[in-house]
């Protein structure tokens, strides 16, 4: 019997696709209840069915997918007795959907307000200008600045996280009684997702609507939902409340979901990240018995037999393992642990990139020419990095900060304005079509989308054979036994030299951009979010693995992310870029610990921690990255710094402050203040109380 105080109600939902093989069941006897107010986070890697299970608790399924078994309640009402068009009148209006990427949702060619008000008036049956008020009402309350202004924007003039609160604020103007969101914050940067986050608690506080949140994201889990289901292979492997998940972790895949969560207390010296061997099945190939029974470490004969059923580990908390007793009690995660993490021989100095400058000219209009400005883009203004053999330079920053734009004027790709750069006491020049094939091989990249660096009608093989071609000039011999060699040193095997890029995983995709690298040799390898697409299993063995080649090989990386956690984990030392400067350098260990530089600090603040006994200190930027045309005077940073100290932010550009060993601050508060603004730092250990 349904429980009618649950908004959305699922007991032993099937859903089956017919396909070439015949039907293939891809989500299996799941059941969940998710009551007003409440959010349900679904966690799972990529292919366990989370996208697959939200579209068929709303009946959105494309034509050859079936709900084969189960039942599906919302607020009492019998979904899957409806008739198609009474679905058409529940889409929208009891229940609605915030997907990851709002240009795939918004139109491009309507104005924001319209398109709000476009489903108000479908929905709500409200006149025009009713429904434009709506509008614009939905945008002030999802906090958006001057709405009435964005209202009469399109989607190309508004930044990703403005977007995302376009596609929550259209969500919300049916008051509905249960929304979908599906990975809503994973392609922004650490600043923006934790404002969004922000925004959806308070909002579904308000509304009393029931979520149900899907993410690779273990910490935004811990910080947004109140319960948590995980997902694997089409079936919930764990459930319970928030603490009893991740303190207790009764089932070995929740263990080994947060085990590949990079700690931001520790670096890759302390501790390796716990990746879990293998893969998911396919829905065709399942195994006997316990579904996760090839990829577990706890496996024993018993669990090869038979399925084992959802139990009652306590009040609320169910696991599908049969040994979870042996689990009770151990709930922090296997990591193998590096004793020799001692003081390391400094190398020689590989790249030297001294004053570096990326001035754009501006193309957007004539507007500031008529006022007989000829205005520049300053996508990075005066930057200087040092790095040495076998280390890590972990640069951070939020979206637009010249990031990338540094990179790729390291790498030739885009020539620097001004500034020196060498490589191994050489002085290289701004193009990368001026550059010898010495250098050439010297300097490589691991790009965030291998899609669009793989040739999709070549074989992989191909892909890493080039760079040997081009640039070592092997013969046909030798490149066979390259490549063969790079496959195994990126742990793929043999015959995958013959697949073609569609026929690889988004990881393995990846680990072929990664062998590509090495192929030359490279003293220096440029990773521009080499992991930011990817599942938390994928991320933490492509992050072993880079650590791994990086002590065989003795390679440099620079490594670009706005996962803070990531970057503590894989580098040596850390960059904070901001509007194209410089503002704080140092080792991992210092950046992370106080005195920080303001902006450090709010990125910090931002980081969502997989542990719900951890309490952050709540520190969020208000508005935009200014623009890179129009930078302001003063300290850059002063339109949106929490701690301005007042007119000498806006009028002198602040000095250099430092510390010992290195670590350095560009502010004009003096190191010993920050220190005691600064305290103890921004992670605390909550008490342990009852769930969250």
């Amino acid at each position: 019997m349904p429980d009618h105080d649950a908004v959305l109600n699922v007991e032993n939902l099937t859903v089956t696709y017919n396909t070439e093989k015949g039907p293939l069941d891809t989500v299996r006897n799941v059941s969940l209840k998710i009551a007003p107010g409440e959010i349900y986070g679904l966690v799972g890697e990529s292919g366990s069915g989370k996208t697959t299970l939200a579209r068929a608790v709303v009946r959105y399924l494309p034509a050859n997918g079936l709900i084969s078994g189960g039942a599906i309640h919302l607020s009492g009402t019998d979904l899957l007795n409806l008739p198609k068009a009474e679905m058409r009148r529940i889409w929208g209006a009891r229940v609605t959907m915030v997907h990851q990427d709002p240009n795939a949702s918004i139109n491009p060619s309507m104005l924001i307000g319209e398109q709000i008000a476009e489903v108000v008036r479908a929905h709500l049956n409200l006149s025009k200008k009713e429904a434009m008020a709506r509008a614009v009402e939905m945008l002030k309350k999802v906090r958006m600045p001057d709405p009435e202004a964005v209202a009469n924007r399109y989607a190309h003039q508004l930044s990703g996280g403005m977007l995302q609160r376009v596609l929550i604020a259209t969500a919300i103007a049916t008051n509905p009684e249960f929304l979908i969101m599906d990975e809503p914050t994973t392609a922004l940067d650490v600043t923006t997702e934790a404002v969004i986050l922000d925004l959806i608690h308070e909002l579904m506080e308000e509304y009393n609507t029931a979520v149900l949140f899907i993410t690779h994201n273990l910490g935004v889990v811990a910080r947004i939902c109140d319960r948590i289901g995980v997902l694997y292979a089409g079936e919930i492997m764990e459930e319970g409340s928030i603490r009893q998940v991740f303190k207790d972790r009764l089932h070995p895949y929740t263990r080994g979901l947060l085990g590949c969560v990079p700690r931001v207390d520790a670096s890759r010296k302390d501790i390796a990240l716990s990746a879990i061997p293998g893969f998911i099945p396919r829905p065709d190939e399942l195994p006997d018995g316990c579904v996760f029974g090839p990829r577990c470490d706890f496996v024993e004969e018993a669990c090869r037999a038979e399925r084992p059923p959802l139990v009652d580990a306590a009040r609320g908390h169910q696991t599908a393992c049969r040994r979870w007793e042996l689990m009770k009690g151990k709930a922090e995660e296997a990591r193998e642990i590096r004793e020799d993490g001692g003081t390391e021989e400094l190398g020689h100095v590989v790249l030297e990139a001294r004053n570096i400058k990326k001035y754009f000219p501006f193309t957007g209009g004539f507007g500031p020419l008529l006022k007989g400005k000829r205005p520049v883009v300053k996508a990075v203004d005066d930057i200087s990095v040092r790095m040495r053999s076998s280390f890590t330079m972990g640069i951070v920053g939020e979206s637009g900060c010249g990031k990338t734009t540094l990179a790729r004027c390291i790498a030739g790709l885009e020539e620097a304005t001004s500034g020196e750069i060498e490589l191994e006491g050489k002085k290289l020049s701004y193009s990368v079509t001026s550059r010898p094939r010495e250098i050439l091989k010297k300097i490589q990249m691991v790009f965030q989308n291998p899609d669009a660096s793989l040739n999709p009608q070549h074989p992989a093989g191909d892909s890493v054979a080039r760079p040997l071609i081009l640039l070592r000039n092997m013969s046909k011999k030798q490149v066979r036994e390259r490549v063969a060699e790079l496959f195994e040193a990126v742990s793929l095997p043999a015959d995958y030299i013959d697949r073609l890029p569609h026929e690889l995983s988004g990881g393995e995709k990846q680990r072929v951009a990664i062998a590509r690298a090495f192929a030359a040799d490279p003293a220096l390898m440029i990773c521009d979010e080499p992991i930011s697409s990817l599942d938390v299993s994928v991320q933490a063995s492509l992050m072993n693995l880079l650590t791994d080649l990086q002590d065989s090989k003795g390679t440099s990386y620079l490594f670009i992310s706005h996962d803070l956690a990531a970057v503590r984990h894989i580098s040596d030392w850390i960059a904070v870029v901001y509007l194209g400067r410089l503002w704080e350098i140092g080792s991992a260990e210092d950046v992370f610990v106080p005195p920080y530089h303001p902006y450090t600090e709010a990125l910090l603040s931002a980081i969502p921690i997989p542990d719900p006994e951890i309490k952050q200190d709540r520190i969020r930027l208000k508005g935009s990255v200014p623009s890179a045309m129009d930078i302001p005077s003063g300290c850059r940073f002063h339109t949106r710094c929490p701690r301005k100290i007042g007119e000498i932010c806006e009028r002198e550009e602040p000095p250099w402050r430092d510390r010992p060993d290195g670590h350095r601050i560009c502010c004009h508060i003096p190191i010993e203040e920050l220190e005691a603004l600064q305290g103890e730092g921004l992670l605390k250990k909550a008490g342990v109380g009852g769930d969250k």
